[in-house]
């Protein structure tokens, strides 16, 4: 892109000759021209070219590079504001640079030519998101269609202070990830450091009362009074101030929580004590009964020291008590102790009778043993012989059978040497192997030439029914032609082949889907009355016609998924629609169509299935379209501009009305399009020449199915002809296979016949082997046979003897039993003689027994006792339970368990008196209680210091901030009622003061009319135009104060009237430029009203050239520019070169519009970008003079003045 060339001015004085003439060409740029005066006729002088004469050969190819250049104003940046801004592929910029001015800057231009793209530059371009624009959400939106990357330069005036050159912030935007990559002044960085740059200047793109884009306009009159309040602080307060308002806020909050939670601890507070109050007494009560279970409690513990002492005593007793009875026993065996004598021997020799009778049994049991080893050997031996005999007999066996295999092998040896003698047989296999390959390779070629005649027969058959598919489809075409419905599946498949297959698939394959899938209007619908369809059909687009609608979201994507990646169909267009006609109604009742020139709604005039019915509606609003049958008069169209309808068509035109809310009720415009011929829903004639293609195709093909059923019999003859020849040579192969056989089996066994003979003695040497083996083992078992009946012999001799000494052991045990006998019987006689005294004696002995078991059973209770007072007194030990021991300190040696036991009965009785109830979760609760009163009466304490210490600093901080926000306030109301003055109107600003500082809000009253009050600024009380000017009079009214370096404003004066237009324009140049050298000729107008404004002559301004192309640049040193809509020139007045002309200090601004009135006000340092695009722009800088399209311009109207 040619790099922008700041031209040169030259110093002039005022020309006092205000009709001065020119002395030059109008192309020469070297020589100085006079001001001349630009009054004159417009419309004619709009009739004469001021363009070169190969100005408009070029066409859309001129579309590659705009780039504006701009003579520098005298007047310096601020800091922070904009000097320079360089895109390049930026939405519909390919390559252009602006120079902005240092105040303020009105970017002028027809809509779509790229004004808006610089304030989207602007805040995309320093770090800013796409949300702060209102248009796309993605940064890669922003990259002009057809490129891949933008980039972004931005020069913003440096702080001396601060730096040393201007920064430079550069951003590229990639398409492909959606990425932005940052650098500053050549290095990169990133979006936070950029970021923080722009707020080290009070560049502020997300406040609305300093940067509002054209699609935040009416985001900005919605904002509420407490956002506007916020936004007006960023925009000309310190940070300071927002900081405090922020803190103010803060501890605001915190105090009412502080409140809230002071007043809830004081409710519970009162709610604790007053339930404290009402259980005092309870508590008490239960405090006493908690007592008496003390000293039950303590009672029972104590038990064991009572019935220790007393268990202790009985223990003595007993002992004393037994110590006597053993005396007494004593003394009675003393005295019968002669008597006994005589029992006691007698007792002794039973005894050892006893004993000698034990012992003889012990010695026959053992004889008894030895016995009945003896006889089980005899068992064992008896068994052995039966073994050793079936042993034998099992070898004669086997020795007879090697007997018979021994026979057997010289057999097979004789017969086998006698075939070793014959002669070998005689075999030819190459022979045979050739005489079956020859058959087999004849069997192949036979099963080949099968084969082919089946492959030609399956291509025939095939062929065959394809003719048969064709003819069938042909044979359906032919009834489509004569139905309507295939008259319409016709013109479907003529409009797109792939919805045609759609279509056709989804009818044969309806019951995949959850609900009917129905097909495209164009074959679902129809136009009731013939009369109105061209105007039906120039409401549907084709995509509308061809749309498929699903009534699922399972099957919009089950058919989706088959019609793409199955099918792989490109052209189809689809619709998930669930709604029903229901939810469509008109915007008025059909009978009211009358007074505007319309019959009905488009629904009235379509029929077809519901939801292709609704589907239509929600894409085409069928509805609300209006439909007549004669053109719209001029009456009618005003009163469709000003009712409901907002579509409608008619016998030759269909009208769209486009109404802009966000600019007033006045701002619309109507789009409209001629009505086309219907091409679809027409009932034309049947289509002859199609109807004869299909049945001379249907001919054609019935003639080949039968020649190719003719030419299926020829090949299945060869084919059986040539079976029968493959399976007579396949016998002949079987035979010749088995005889090879039979002759290789006889060949083979001969030549076996060594190795056959060679096994054959083998196996009669292991015969004649295992006969001499079996003999051996025979011989062996005789021997064995002998032993055993040795053996046998001496064990029943063994046995004989074992009986004989068994038998005298039982005489020995006989005897000795009569010998026990006798004994017995004398123990008796002498027991029976002395049993008195015996019994005395047991009876003595038993209590002695029973006295010691009591002795022993009093011991171990008062053990076990002792062990429990131990226990008791560890317990009180390990417990701490100082209770207990003092209770067990008071326990007297006189009281009995029995006394202890009626004591705690009696405070058991006492306990039962008392109430009965859960005692201790009730005390347990009151004690907590009492704790969290005096918990809550510690935290209301330190809640009150806290309340105390937060209005402190709530009123230090108020009385810090408040005064200077009513100062800046004020100052805002001043000049915003300034504002309003100049106009005719009047208007304050002031805040709106709530207890909560949230709350606080900024309250705009303004008065359009003499007769009506001030009044709250709001959307309801003021028309659209009312609010605009209320809004720009309220953003300049910041301008004094702003602390930011620039002021964006894009299209606000968009729904103005004229005259609100031209006041607001002159106070805003007023105020923007400082109020200083305002320039205006009320008898001077714009020779294109629309698009520029008008110079005033004995005036300087800068200038710059808009270009539009590739290459070349356009340098002017003149100082009057000319504003037309194909090219573009910037206009600044220039307050520097007037000698004695002040410098602005004010702050850069940026107006946005697409027009601008007739003979505005202008003002030195005030820049106008004319920005110029479209088809008929050059393709290169210097085929475009604008100093000669000026002078030309100038020439034609002083003609006008002159005659």
């Amino acid at each position: 892109m040619p790099s922008a060339v700041t031209p040169q001015r030259r110093s002039r004085e005022n020309s006092s000759d205000e009709h001065g003439s020119q002395s030059s060409a109008a192309g020469d740029p070297s020589t100085k021209r006079a001001r001349i005066n630009l009054n004159g006729d417009a419309s004619r002088t709009s009739q004469s070219p001021l363009l070169a004469n190969g100005y408009r050969s070029h066409g859309n190819a001129v579309l590659q590079q705009e780039t504006l250049r701009a003579g520098r104003s005298k007047s310096k940046h601020q800091p922070g504001s904009i000097v320079r801004v360089k895109l390049a592929n930026f939405v519909t910029y390919t390559a252009v640079e602006f120079l902005p001015g240092s105040s303020l800057n009105m970017v002028i231009g027809p809509n779509g030519t790229g004004k808006s793209t610089l304030v989207c530059a602007l805040c995309l371009g320093l770090g800013w998101g796409p949300q702060h624009l209102g248009r796309a959400k993605d940064v890669s939106e922003f990259v002009k269609h057809g490129e891949q990357e933008a980039t972004i330069e931005i020069e913003l005036a440096g702080d001396p202070k601060r730096h040393r050159r201007n920064p430079v912030i550069k951003c590229n935007i990639k398409r492909e990830n959606n990425k932005s990559t940052f650098s500053i002044d050549g290095k990169p960085s990133n979006k936070k450091a950029v970021i923080e740059l722009c707020r080290s200047f009070t560049i502020q793109i997300d406040n609305l009362c300093q940067f509002l884009p054209q699609d935040k306009v009416v985001e900005f009159a919605a904002m509420t009074p407490v956002e506007l309040l916020r936004s007006t602080q960023r925009a000309v307060a310190p940070q300071e101030m927002l900081d405090m308002h922020d803190e103010l806020k803060e501890h605001r909050q915190k105090q009412r929580s502080i409140q809230a939670k002071a007043h809830a601890d004081q409710d519970a507070l009162d709610n604790l004590e007053n339930r404290q109050r009402m259980q005092a007494d309870d508590v008490q009560r239960m405090r006493d009964r908690e007592v008496i279970k003390e000293r039950v409690r303590l009672m029972e513990v104590s038990r064991p020291f009572p019935a220790y002492r007393e268990a202790k005593v009985r223990f003595a007793n007993a002992k004393e008590s037994k110590k006597e009875a053993v005396h007494k026993l004593a003394k009675l065996k003393e005295e019968v102790e002669p008597s006994l004598g005589a029992i006691n021997a007698k007792t002794a020799y039973q005894s050892q009778v006893e004993a000698v009778l034990n012992g003889r049994r012990r010695v026959a049991q053992d004889a008894e043993k030895i016995a009945d080893n003896i006889d089980r050997k005899l068992q064992t031996l008896h068994s052995r012989k039966g073994e050793l005999e079936a042993e034998a007999e099992a070898e004669k066996n086997g020795g007879r059978e090697s007997r018979k295999d021994i026979t057997r092998q010289q057999g097979f040896i004789a017969t086998l040497k006698r075939r070793m003698d014959e002669e070998q047989p005689d075999l030819d296999i190459s022979g045979y192997n050739e005489r079956i390959r020859g058959k087999q390779k004849a069997i192949d070629e036979a099963a080949q030439k099968v084969l082919e005649l089946k492959r030609q027969m399956e291509d025939i058959s095939s062929r065959s029914q394809g003719r048969k598919e064709r003819i069938l489809q042909a044979q359906k075409e032919l009834q489509k032609l004569e139905s309507q419905a295939g008259q319409r599946e016709n013109k479907l498949r003529q409009a797109s082949q792939d919805t045609f297959k759609a279509w056709e698939w989804i009818k044969e394959h309806q019951d995949q889907f959850e609900k009917p899938v129905f097909g495209p209007p164009m074959v679902e619908c129809s136009v009731t009355d013939p009369k109105y369809v061209d105007q039906i059909e120039t409401l549907l687009q084709r995509g509308q016609m061809l749309m498929i609608t699903c009534q699922t979201k399972n099957d919009f994507k089950k058919l989706g998924d088959i019609l793409h990646d199955r099918m792989h169909l490109a052209e189809i267009n689809m619709q998930h629609m669930t709604g029903t006609l229901a939810d469509f109604p008109p915007p008025i009742d059909r009978d009211q169509l009358g007074r505007y020139g319309l019959t009905g709604w488009a629904l009235d005039y379509i029929s077809g299935p519901e939801p292709v019915m609704a589907m239509l509606c929600a894409n085409v609003r069928l509805e609300r379209t209006g439909v007549g049958d004669q053109d719209t008069t001029p009456e009618q169209f005003e009163l469709l501009q000003n009712g409901p309808i907002e579509n409608w068509v008619t016998k030759r035109s269909s009208y769209k009305l486009v109404r802009r809310r966000e600019y007033g009720p006045s701002a619309t415009s109507t789009n409209v399009r001629d009505v086309r011929r219907a091409q679809v829903w027409t009932n034309q004639p049947i289509d002859i020449r199609a109807k004869r293609d299909l049945q001379e195709n249907i001919e054609g093909w019935t003639g080949e199915i039968t020649e190719f059923q003719s030419q299926v019999a020829t090949a299945q003859k060869e084919i059986e002809e040539l079976r029968d020849t493959v399976r007579e040579t396949q016998e002949e192969v079987r035979n010749l296979q088995t005889e090879k056989a039979g002759k290789q089996k006889l060949l083979s066994e001969f030549r076996a016949l060594p190795t056959k003979l060679a096994q054959q003695e083998e196996k009669l040497a292991t015969a004649q082997q295992s006969l001499s083996e079996v003999r051996q083992r025979l011989r062996q078992i005789s021997e064995k046979r002998e032993q055993l009946t040795v053996e046998r012999a001496e064990a029943a001799m063994d046995y004989v003897a074992s009986v004989e000494t068994l038998q005298a052991r039982h005489l020995e045990v006989y005897e000795a039993e009569i010998m026990l006998i006798e004994a017995n019987s004398d123990l008796a006689t002498l027991a029976g003689k002395n049993a008195a005294q015996k019994e005395l004696l047991e009876l003595r002995e038993m209590e002695v027994e029973h006295l010691g078991k009591e002795v022993k059973a009093r011991r171990e209770n008062a053990m076990r006792l002792m062990d429990k007072v131990k226990e008791v007194m560890a317990s009180i030990e390990e417990k701490a339970d100082a209770a207990l021991a003092e209770h067990v300190k008071t326990i007297s040696d006189q009281q009995s368990s029995e006394q202890l036991e009626e004591e705690i009965e009696s405070e058991k009785a006492r306990l039962e008196l008392m109430h009965e109830g859960n005692d201790r979760g009730i005390i347990k609760e009151f004690e907590s209680r009492e704790k969290r009163i005096g918990t809550l009466k510690s935290n209301l304490e330190g809640l009150r210091e806290e309340l105390e210490q937060a209005g402190e600093r709530i009123q230090e901080v108020r009385e810090r901030w408040e005064p200077e926000l009513d100062r800046l306030v004020g100052l805002i109301s001043k000049s915003f009622g300034e504002n309003m003055k100049e106009i005719g109107c009047a208007g304050e600003v002031g805040v709106s003061k709530e207890d909560d500082f949230e709350n606080w809000s900024i309250k705009i009253l303004v008065k359009f009319r003499e007769t009506e009050p001030l009044t709250a600024l709001d959307s309801h009380r003021q028309s659209g135009g009312e609010r605009a000017v209320s809004t720009i009079f309220y953003l300049m009214s910041l301008q004094s104060l702003t602390r930011s370096p620039f002021r964006v404003v894009d299209e606000i004066n968009q729904g103005m009237d004229p005259r609100n237009e031209r006041l607001v324009h002159r106070r805003m140049v007023g105020i923007a430029c400082g109020g200083d050298g305002l320039l205006n000729d009320s008898s001077s107008s714009s020779s294109n009203g629309a698009h520029g404004g008008a110079a005033t002559e004995g005036r300087s301004f800068d200038s710059v050239t808009v270009v539009n192309g590739d290459g070349g640049e356009e340098e002017d040193d003149d100082d009057v520019g000319a504003a037309n809509a194909n090219g573009g020139r910037e206009e600044e007045g220039d307050g520097g070169e007037r000698e004695g002309a002040a410098t602005i200090p004010q702050s850069q601004y940026f107006l946005i519009t697409p027009k601008l009135l007739p003979s505005l006000t202008y003002a030195r340092g005030m820049r106008v970008l004319c920005i110029a695009s479209g088809e008929h722009m050059p393709a290169s800088a210097d085929k475009v003079d604008f100093r000669g399209c000026v002078d030309l311009a100038r020439g034609l109207r002083r003609e006008v003045v002159v005659r």
